[in-house]
């Protein structure tokens, strides 16, 4: 009986210190519009993050900072970085993912538009300080919108800004997640009717907050919001990354 008990608790002390409990960490999200937060008066509007949120175990509190027409000129410009960077601890994780208004050169977007010098020298600003840190920094390309050409191929929306970003990993030695090429991937998987789904695309009286219908091909419904974030998660695996082993695993009931 001594001796099962000394087993016992020989093996118990070992698995103690073989596998030590995991840290808590924060992970926060920084960008734009179709990876924040919305009010739920605005659904079924979605941003990527906000399904994010919910794959992770207990150890992982994800900061949601993305905010709407937020380029990483605005971001930074606005004191939106400088409290994240200073909030910063060991093993926290910095998910990037800005594009989408850097690229806006319409006039009525000139208060947001950062050209692809800028651009790689802000991300630039993101990694070296989220590193100072002793916290990992992620660049993510910018997702990609709806747009079929007439052969019904998806377009790429996001040329300069995607490539600054690859630019930017190799030049830094930061993992990338390619979110622009999976998410066009996925649109061309579904064709151009059935990527409706994903987008805000509403019919008149479809939804009660949007009487009037919604034809847009930037934001996501919730169906489309679940779908990036499967395909970032996808990618955080591919890449290895310490945060998959805190990817909660589905409990399949017999």
């Amino acid at each position: 009986m001594k001796k099962n008990i000394y087993i016992s608790t020989i093996v118990i002390l070992f698995f103690a210190f073989s596998f030590p409990p995991k840290k808590n960490i924060k992970v926060y999200l920084i960008g734009d519009s179709t990876m924040c937060e919305y009010e739920m008066n605005r659904a079924p509007l979605t941003g990527w993050g906000m399904p994010f949120k919910y794959f992770f175990d207990s150890t992982v509190q994800i900061d949601n900072r993305a905010r709407g027409g937020r380029s990483t000129r605005t971001f930074i410009s606005e004191n939106r970085w400088q409290p994240i960077a200073d909030s910063l601890h060991e093993g926290d994780y910095v998910l990037m993912q800005f594009g989408h208004n850097d690229e806006a050169k319409e006039e009525r977007y000139k208060d947001r538009y950062t050209p692809v010098a800028d651009y790689k020298i802000n991300l630039v600003k993101f990694i070296i300080e989220t590193r100072a840190k002793n916290a990992n920094p992620v660049l993510i390309t910018p997702v990609t919108r709806m747009r079929f050409d007439k052969d019904g191929k998806v377009a790429e929306t996001h040329t300069e800004y995607s490539t600054a970003v690859w630019e930017v990993g190799k030049q830094t030695n930061t993992p990338v997640i390619d979110l622009e090429k999976k998410s066009r991937d996925l649109l061309q998987q579904f064709g151009s009717v059935t990527s409706k789904l994903l987008f805000m695309q509403l019919d008149s009286l479809q939804h009660p907050n949007y009487p009037a219908g919604q034809k847009d091909n930037t934001h996501f419904t919730e169906f489309g919001a679940r779908r990036m974030a499967e395909l970032v998660l996808a990618e955080i695996r591919n890449l290895k990354l310490e945060l998959a082993d805190r990817i909660v695993v589905p409990v399949i009931k017999k």
